[in-house]
């Protein structure tokens, strides 16, 4: 049985959530503030991390950072909060998903289980556990990547995106076939993509002007170079 954090100062609302996942097979912790769902990440890891942002003693970003800082658990963000700079500071900090609130019990278990999916332990079973292209190597089990002998610090969606690139190198891959494939939802926006992409080139030491490794094809979609 999977078990998610539900981090939600209101009480109406965390009830609500702690019944319907309950009702779809998951094990439920709660928290309603910041540093309580920080703790809880630390001493006992849930296999999820459902978050709002609007918490009485941090922001639910700052929050986020934080988490990423101590642990690569998943992290859906459920918000009221839709504007497109905001998701993209989200999507930069290391969210895995996210949801604008308004929205269904049922629509949340399905995103619950969608992201578990992706980031279970088996999700890249068929793929070659380590991938070298030119100077990246990319350890998929490990989930590191070094560039000649440096190690890039990836989140976990940059690393994903990476890897599968990596492993469909010279191809150019579309925005929605990336979609579909990586994030396993097609109906996202490209920006998504282009989010992800921009800080890689930045942790890889290249501009869309002049780059190296990540070239995108005007209109058909994105492509990893083996060669100079």
């Amino acid at each position: 049985m999977a078990s998610v954090l539900v981090v939600e100062d209101d009480p109406v609302i965390r009830a609500a959530l702690t019944e319907v996942l309950s009702a779809h097979g998951y094990a439920i912790k709660t928290a309603h503030q910041g540093f309580e769902a920080l703790r809880e990440v630390t001493q006992g890891p849930p296999d999820i991390v459902v978050l709002d942002l609007g918490l009485p003693d941090l922001d639910g970003l700052d929050v986020l950072r934080m988490i990423r800082g101590i642990s690569r658990v998943p992290v859906l963000v459920a918000t009221a909060r839709d504007d497109d700079r905001e998701v993209i500071r989200l999507l930069n900090a290391g969210a895995d998903d996210y949801m604008v609130k308004p929205f269904s019990g049922g629509q949340l278990a399905a995103r619950i289980a969608a992201v578990l999916r992706r980031s279970a332990p088996d999700a890249n079973r068929d793929r070659e556990p380590v991938l070298q292209v030119a100077d990246l190597r990319i350890d998929t089990l490990a989930r590191t990547v070094h560039l000649a002998d440096r190690e890039l610090s990836l989140t976990r969606r940059e690393f994903d995106l990476l890897a599968y690139l990596a492993a469909n190198a010279d191809q150019v891959m579309s925005r929605t076939r990336i979609l579909s494939e990586v994030w396993q939802q097609p109906y996202l926006e490209d920006q998504t993509v282009d989010v992800h992409l921009s800080s890689l080139r930045r942790k890889l030491g290249e501009k869309a002007s002049q780059p190296r490794y990540l070239h995108t094809v005007r209109g058909i979609g994105i492509k990893l170079v083996s060669a100079p």
